[in-house]
């Protein structure tokens, strides 16, 4: 299976990049051999004003990856790998060797997963997945009126920023 990687080197001994649309790197590795087939420098990603997001999804889609291993993939750049079929895998972190070790062993347990829905889905909470792109606005009516140790008197009232 061919992967690709956030990095914030070129080298499987480099951290995970947190980020996406800016990572420092893309390594596209294959998990059979846990060999780095190629190293991509997202200077455009780095250099973009706007954008950098969805550039780094299409940039990833077209190398043929079956996953994406990172710390977060964006709300806009989330969809354009969606509909290349690139599974994303978010809150990664530490070496890159260790993710690829990580997901190669959660990736041969799957099939035991995928009978019960519930253990997928609870799965899936622990790999850091979602599905859907929640972006609602809390729009309580709370009346904090707590008494602090500082002996103010917290009036304010909540209210919804649309």
């Amino acid at each position: 299976m061919t992967i690709a990687i956030t990095a914030t080197g070129n080298t499987l001994d480099s951290l995970v990049d947190p980020r996406f649309g800016r990572a420092a790197w893309f390594l596209i590795i294959d998990t059979d051999t846990n060999q780095l087939i190629e190293a991509i420098d997202n200077t455009a990603g780095k250099e973009a004003a706007h954008g950098a997001g969805i550039a780094a999804a299409a940039q990833v889609a077209d190398k043929g990856v079956e996953a994406l291993l990172t710390g977060r993939v964006g709300p806009k750049a989330l969809p354009v790998l969606e509909k290349a079929g690139v599974r994303v895998v978010n809150d990664i972190s530490g070496s890159v060797l260790e993710a690829i070790n990580n997901y190669s062993r959660k990736e041969t347990a799957a099939p035991q997963e995928k009978s019960d829905p519930a253990s997928a889905q609870a799965a899936a909470q622990s790999q850091g997945q979602s599905q859907g792109g929640g972006q609602g606005c809390g729009c309580g009516g709370g009346h904090g009126q707590g008494r602090g140790m500082g002996q103010g008197k917290g009036q304010g009232r909540g209210q919804c920023r649309r």
